[in-house]
């Protein structure tokens, strides 16, 4: 049984204590999980956007402004999804302990990146090193 690790409401993590202590990884918990339910609440409302405009366009410009809009708006939610499944990804870092360190050094993830981008899963230094390497073996 883990024990309840309340924040205050101002807590930012800080490079002066220990790095991925109990209160940074419940920080980072709440960050991330705020940061889904938003994506999921806006998910239903698009769905109940997409279901209320459903209805038959008579014009067919109107029709292809429709269509075209609803493919747009499925194609950022396919992407959301993706990033749902980062986002779970991270949590379950978090419950195993590897939440924070790079996946290919081992080396702690910066604090400042992961407040950016709470579900790298690369240092800077390595995820510009593999983006070196994806633009040369980039086949264009």
């Amino acid at each position: 049984m883990s024990k309840q690790i309340i924040l205050d409401a101002d807590y930012k993590p800080s490079d002066d204590e220990p790095f991925m202590n109990d209160r940074q990884r419940e920080y980072f918990r709440g960050k991330l999980l705020a940061w889904k339910d938003e994506i999921l609440k806006e998910a239903r409302e698009t769905l109940v956007t997409l279901q209320s405009e459903s209805e038959n366009h008579p014009d067919i410009a109107d029709r292809a402004s429709s269509e075209t809009d609803r493919a747009i708006e499925l194609r950022a939610r396919d992407r959301q999804r993706k990033l749902i499944a980062k986002i779970d990804a991270a949590i379950a870092r978090i419950d195993d302990n590897t939440y924070g360190y790079c996946e290919e050094t081992g080396e702690p993830i910066s604090l400042k990146r992961l407040e950016a981008r709470p579900i790298a899963t690369l240092s800077l230094e390595a995820q510009e090193r593999h983006e070196r390497n994806e633009r040369v073996f980039r086949d264009d």
